[in-house]
């Protein structure tokens, strides 16, 4: 039995959705291959050195050690992680009906695994098991963002993405942007109005992208060590 609590409010940004009637919690694994398990299958060497599982309370040995040891959890004891995350689920769910708030959840805090390919022991996902509930994460893989936006018929409804923009991925997010979907973007000092003429809309005010309209950028300044990228990464915060 696992006893280690797995999920978690966030940040500040996660908390901010609660003005909005929003009660978001979500999972923080250990980015990379930091476990020694890869959780981000598709990074890329500019968001790897941006990355911000070290913001904030994450600069703790002690933040660190407890990622790590939920990654290992993960990858060691699926079944046994997956029970415990949807008891964490259910009882989120039912505090969020008594504060008369919607419950909602982001499973990659800081990780980009397929949860729509993760399965518990009775041949459930968690989009499966909950579907009245709304889950939604970032990603930079393509065939998943393209699966999601309704190029395969067995992605779940209820687990909305948003495809991130990397250093060399400039193509993929313009397909992204011709489907509909929306692409989050990593700005210098500020946000420009337009990115390659799309509409730039701020990220920073809320984490509840599933709110967003289609086809925009989602705008973030850059924050940590993405400050010091010079990648191509983080985009200069003009217009475009």
């Amino acid at each position: 039995m696992i006893k280690t609590t797995l999920l978690t409010s966030g940040n500040q940004k996660i908390l901010k959705g609660e003005k909005l009637g929003y009660l978001t919690k979500g999972i923080h694994l250990a980015p990379a291959n930091l476990s020694g398990y890869e959780t981000c299958r598709w990074r890329s060497k500019g968001c790897t050195m941006a990355c911000l599982n070290t913001a904030g309370r994450g600069q703790m040995n002690s933040v660190q050690d407890s990622r790590i040891a939920k990654t290992k959890l993960f990858f060691e004891k699926q079944f046994d992680f997956l029970a415990k995350l949807s008891k964490e689920i259910a009882s989120t769910i039912k505090s969020s009906l008594k504060k008369e708030m919607q419950a909602v959840f982001r499973l990659n805090l800081t990780s980009d695994i397929a949860w729509e390919t993760i399965k518990n022991e009775q041949g459930q996902t968690l989009f499966q098991k909950f579907p009245e509930t709304t889950f939604y994460d970032y990603t930079k893989s393509f065939q998943r963002m393209a699966q999601s936006l309704g190029k395969h018929n067995d992605f779940p409804e209820n687990y909305h993405l948003t495809f991130s923009r990397s250093e060399h991925n400039d193509s993929l997010c313009q397909m992204v942007l011709e489907l509909g979907g929306n692409v989050a973007v990593v700005f210098r000092n500020q946000l420009p109005k337009t990115w390659k003429g799309y509409e730039v809309v701020n990220g920073d005010e809320t984490d509840l992208r599933f709110l967003d309209k289609r086809g925009v950028i989602v705008g973030l300044i850059e924050k940590g060590m993405a400050k010091k990228d010079e990648s191509g990464f983080v985009q200069e915060g003009v217009n475009s």
